[in-house]
């Protein structure tokens, strides 16, 4: 695992919002100690880290209080561990959280698969809903698939 760093006054901007009495928006306001009452604040106990939880690696640590999600497992949590080692502002962090996302709803159906259950795609993906309410676009989006299959049918069947 890559240990985080600890300076960073090479980021642009990074600490601007340290002094609470300093805010850069109105830059030419005449301040007074009353501006900013209530911004002042001790931090909250650190919350316990009881499963793996993934966080920028801009942060030098965990916040005081987080979610705590299902850790994340599989190829999808190799995935999205991978992202991670990316900074939040680099186009393979949030490409590496997209494709694991993807990865995990493979995943998800493997395990009702594992499990016994046929899940039911075109509900639990809002088909339903959508023939309701946007039925025009639903139409749309079948003949769409339709003719890009078969348009990928007829290239396999040419030679």
């Amino acid at each position: 695992m890559k240990k985080p760093l600890t300076d960073y006054s090479h980021i642009n901007g990074w600490g601007i919002d340290a002094d609470p009495l300093d805010v850069p928006n109105y830059p030419m306001k005449k301040r007074t100690e009353n501006d900013n009452r209530g911004m002042i604040w001790e931090r909250p106990p650190q919350q316990p880290q009881l499963v793996e939880i993934l966080h920028s690696n801009e942060r030098p640590s965990l916040s005081a209080v987080f979610g705590t999600p299902n850790p994340p497992t599989g190829l999808s949590g190799k995935l999205r561990r991978w992202a991670f080692t990316f900074s939040e502002s680099h186009v393979m962090h949030w490409i590496g959280l997209l494709m694991a996302d993807r990865v995990q709803i493979m995943e998800g159906i493997a395990d009702d698969l594992k499990g016994g259950h046929v899940p039911n795609l075109f509900e639990e993906h809002g088909g339903k809903a959508e023939l309701k309410h946007n039925a025009a676009g639903f139409a749309g989006k079948v003949i769409c698939t339709v003719a890009v299959v078969g348009l990928l049918v007829a290239l396999s069947r040419r030679k």
